[in-house]
């Protein structure tokens, strides 16, 4: 990972503008990225390199979505019944 995408991952506050989720609710946005999360870390770790790349999308996702969301995907995620496609 380069110097430059270090440090704004590590300067990150919140999740930063979107062009395909350009209107005010951003629902689809936290889906979407907890999505490109998951689907990261599969492809990553298939492939056996870092991950690092990864956090990224879960920094965004967590700053979106509603806890009570993410811990609900996370539990349908472990029992194999989560509505998307990962």
């Amino acid at each position: 990972m380069s110097d430059n995408t270090e440090e704004k991952t590590k300067s990150y506050s919140t999740a930063p503008f979107d062009a395909r989720f350009p209107n005010t609710n951003q629902t689809r946005n936290c889906f979407q990225n907890y999505l490109d999360f998951h689907r990261c870390n599969k492809a990553l770790s298939a492939k056996d390199q870092d991950t690092a790349l990864c956090e990224w999308y879960q920094k965004v996702y967590k700053s979106l979505c509603p806890n009570s969301w993410v811990s609900k995907w996370d539990e349908q995620v472990d029992n194999g019944n989560f509505a998307g496609k990962i």
